[in-house]
């Protein structure tokens, strides 16, 4: 059974195509990844599926009454509201019925006769339909996902409006999948997850027993919930059943193919333009020639096989430091309340270091806090001299209407234009990229116009805050190589052991200072 249709669909910004005629069917029970570089469109793919964006051309039939629900990375949430009645919000349709069956109940104690009949008949159905979808097991249902997700340890009674941004995408994600709706779109929901809830969130999607559609980089995770691979690139979808590892070999295979059928068509244009260029003008070979003409019109020509831009990440050092560029005496970090006892901690010049640890704990706030942004609850950071930090702060999803070329040049106003388009280019941004607003630009895109400003930085000394989220897979691999060759010191936040344990010579578990 198909949950929904979707042919010739055709949709960009402006006067360029982010996809075209682009068509599919998603079946009851399927589990689709959706893959592709940074812009390719699989953000807007997932937008408008559910609606949220309208095509510009093309068709989209969904199974009538199919229960569809959206992962979002930037949602409104009710700041008052706590997380476990957010959570229990899922549930909105059975507290509804709850409702209805009370005072269903207390009407029947005056009511008689047919009044009576129908008022116990109703009672009845909806007794039913709460004991059908499990209504009395709620409670254990959302504290099972809290937990899961890491929503239990920040408090079920916490206020949404105390929440960070990674953290409101958690709470978006546990109401979604306490929804249970037929088809799940999910967009990069292993973002802002520990390893350990990446596990319960890959076991809980195994064994999903209805359809989604996801977008990730992940490919670990990829590996192990998906089924099909949905591949956008060049304006075009392809299909590949199999995890992403199978989708590897098949794509390479498959751009092998590609690659021979265009130099094969080649050939045979060059023959056939060369046949009629040398006969067209002949009496007793002209009518061959115009065949051949005829035919040459009418080969569907294939296109070159083009790569994307890959990015060029390298991150400079404008001075040299001190020998000691970070030191902290005695450190408690916190908002009015220490979230760990008192630490000494050092970073030298040239030293790489990882800060670790699960969501909550207090990463983001000790890293503000060595930068000055926070004040110490106690104890002392002393920055030595000439240290420059340039620092990449993990929550900055903008709406701005200026371009990635405006921003970056109100921040660095003595370059030229031409200097930061090459810039931006070297991070992989195409020319379409640099002029439209930076609110149009897909996370991956935004995330290399910020890294791009750190390469232009004046700095000695990288603080990154999870700089990996948005990023595909070709950009992590050369930013990690990036940081790797960097000549300065790094200080980086990540819950991804596979991109800094090659690299740093240090590693600092919060979780251990608690």
């Amino acid at each position: 059974m198909s949950m929904v249709h979707v042919e010739a669909l055709t949709h960009g910004f402006g006067d360029k195509n982010i996809f075209r005629n682009v068509s599919f069917r998603l079946l009851k029970g399927e589990h689709v990844g959706v893959v592709g570089p940074n812009g390719a469109g699989k953000t807007t793919l997932l937008k408008v599926l559910s609606g949220q964006v309208i095509p510009d051309e093309g068709r989209i039939e969904w199974l009538p009454g199919v229960r569809r629900g959206f992962l979002e990375q930037h949602a409104d949430l009710r700041d008052e509201e706590t997380i476990r009645d957010d959570l229990r919000s899922a549930f909105a349709r059975l507290y509804e019925a709850e409702r209805e069956m009370l005072a269903a109940s207390e009407k029947m104690a005056s009511a008689e006769g047919e009044e009576l009949e129908r008022l116990l008949k109703r009672f009845g159905n909806l007794q039913d339909e709460l004991e059908r979808n499990d209504f009395y097991g709620i409670d254990a249902k959302v504290e099972e996902v809290a937990a899961g997700l890491g929503l239990t340890a920040l408090g079920l009674e916490t206020e949404v409006g105390k929440l960070s941004g990674g953290q409101r995408t958690k709470l978006l994600l546990g109401r979604l999948l306490l929804e249970r709706p037929e088809v799940l779109l999910l967009d990069e929901p292993t973002n802002y997850l520990d390893t350990a809830h990446i596990e319960w969130l890959t076991d809980y999607l195994k064994s999903y027993p209805h359809a989604f559609i996801l977008i990730s980089h992940d490919t670990d995770f990829l590996n192990e919930v998906v089924g099909i691979i949905y591949h956008l690139e060049h304006q075009t979808l392809f299909r590949y059943p199999g995890n992403y590892d199978y989708f590897l070999k098949a794509h390479e295979m498959r751009k092998r193919q590609i690659y021979d059928a265009y130099t094969r068509q080649q050939q045979e244009i060059e023959q056939l333009e060369t046949y009629i260029q040398k006969n067209k003008a002949r009496a007793s070979t002209a009518k061959q020639a115009k065949s051949r003409e005829k035919r040459l019109q009418k080969i569907e020509r294939i296109d070159k096989p083009t790569k994307l831009p890959r990015p060029k990440f390298k991150f400079r050092v404008a001075s040299e430091p001190v020998s000691v560029v970070m030191k902290a005496e005695g450190l408690q970090a916190g908002y009015g309340e220490p979230l760990y006892a008192p630490v000494d901690l050092e970073l030298k010049r040239g030293e790489k270091a990882a800060i670790v640890g699960r969501n909550g704990v207090g990463k983001t706030t000790t890293v503000k806090t060595m930068l000055g942004q926070l004040a110490a609850v106690s104890g002392a950071v002393t920055l030595g001299d000439r240290v420059k930090p340039a620092y990449f702060v993990q929550e900055d999803h903008t709406e701005d209407e200026h371009s990635a070329l405006a921003e970056v040049g109100a921040q660095f106003p003595d370059l030229t234009q031409k200097e930061i388009r090459q810039a931006l280019a070297r991070c992989g941004l195409k020319s379409e990229h640099v002029f439209q607003p930076l609110k149009a630009l897909s996370g991956g895109e935004q995330t290399k116009v910020r890294l791009c400003k750190l390469m232009l930085a004046d700095s000695n000394w990288l603080v990154l805050d999870e700089p990996t989220n948005h990023l595909d897979v070709e950009a992590k691999e050369v930013l990690e190589q990036a940081l790797r060759e960097y000549k300065g010191t790094v200080l980086v936040v990540s819950h991804d052991p596979s991109f800094y344990e090659g690299w740093v010579t240090k590693v600092w578990d919060v979780e251990a200072w608690r």
